[in-house]
């Protein structure tokens, strides 16, 4: 298994939570939302599943770096 693989499989439940928080906070703090909330939540799950393994995918070689692009290491760091 390649390691962006493990690193986006690693990552997968993480990014889960924070999508569906970020979705359900939007639907569940705005009243015109809130009224929806059972139709609403729902869809908020499963676009949150379609949407983790892309995003993870997409985060996996970041976490790879071993500096951040466009800085120097920091005194005597390696």
């Amino acid at each position: 298994m390649r390691t962006r693989t493990m690193i986006a499989a690693l990552i997968s439940l993480p990014v889960n939570a924070v999508i569906f928080g970020a979705g359900a906070i939007a639907v569940l703090s705005i009243p015109a939302l809130a009224d929806q909330a059972k139709y609403l939540l729902p869809a908020v799950i499963v676009g949150g599943f379609l949407a983790t393994f892309p995003v993870a995918w997409i985060l996996a070689p970041r976490l790879r770096a071993r500096f951040q692009y466009g800085r120097a290491p920091r005194n005597g760091q390696v």
